[in-house]
């Protein structure tokens, strides 16, 4: 028996007409469910307690709800404390790969929830730190790349137990969830969100070194220049030249709610909805 949803948190993407439209719409719906109901600032509704993300550490969630694109579901895992579940709604968003439905199903999928007809969709996450920094985890990747864009670096990168030197403008760190994203736009796999692995892409390195898919150990990096490092597209930090920069398996998971099983759900995302054989 699914557990009940009693206390939820609402997070859309900042500025989206769209995004705010369906909102209210859940809201309304959760409200005449008896579901009590947080928006997360700036986002203010009627019938929902406006709060901030930092507030909310004080909260027992059951769920989030993220309505926008990708980058509003990727925000929330960030803002959102502790390990409730996120349900994804792509409404004012692009592909909306992370998302469970889009904006013309808030209601089944609503009535879905509230009678506890869904599932619990664990990914893992992965995170950087440099010293004694921990950089925010990221869901999809990391990404290290030169500042300066008339010198390539070279870089080190030490994983399970061996060392590989090259000169590259930059390289990505994905997991499986991500690898539709910066990987897979630089000819990197799409893998299946559920697998315990990660990709290493390099960026433009001289001698063309290949994309590797590896278990998810730790990994190790360091470059002869400045870098930035980029957490999820959305953040980012200068890292000094020969810092080194360790990246692990995040200790918490992001853990999606689902409506339906699906298997190579990214493929249709991605505009792939029939495939041949």
């Amino acid at each position: 028996m699914a557990p009940e949803i009693r206390t939820v948190a609402i997070i859309t993407k900042i500025g989206s007409v769209e995004a705010e439209e369906a909102a209210i719409k859940v809201t309304g719906l959760l409200s005449r469910a008896g579901v009590k109901t947080y928006s997360v600032l700036p986002l203010k509704i009627e019938g929902a307690t406006p709060t901030r993300p930092e507030d909310l550490a004080q909260v027992r969630l059951d769920l989030i709800f993220a309505i926008g694109g990708d980058g509003t579901t990727l925000r929330a895992f960030r803002v959102i404390p502790g390990k409730a579940p996120l349900f994804g709604i792509n409404s004012g968003g692009h592909r909306g790969i992370l998302a469970e439905i889009g904006s013309n199903s808030i209601d089944s999928a609503v009535a879905s929830i509230i009678a506890g007809s869904y599932f619990y969709d664990s990914r893992i996450r992965i995170q950087a730190y440099s010293d004694s920094s921990a950089f925010p985890p990221a869901l999809n990747d990391i990404l290290i790349t030169r500042v300066s864009l008339t010198r390539t670096p070279a870089m080190s990168i030490k994983l399970m137990g061996d060392e590989i030197k090259q000169r590259m403008d930059g390289i990505v760190i994905s997991t499986p969830t991500g690898s539709t994203g910066h990987s897979f736009s630089i000819g990197g796999p799409v893998l299946h969100e559920g697998m315990n692995s990660l990709i290493i892409s390099p960026i433009a390195s001289v001698n063309r070194m290949p994309q590797l898919v590896l278990p998810v150990e730790e990994i190790t990096i360091q470059s002869s220049h400045e870098t930035h490092l980029i957490v999820d597209g959305q953040e980012t930090f200068k890292v000094d030249r020969e810092r080194p920069i360790r990246i692990m398996r995040y200790s918490e998971d992001a853990t999606f709610l689902r409506l339906e099983k699906k298997g190579m759900r990214q493929l249709a995302k991605l505009g792939f909805s029939k495939l041949a054989f």
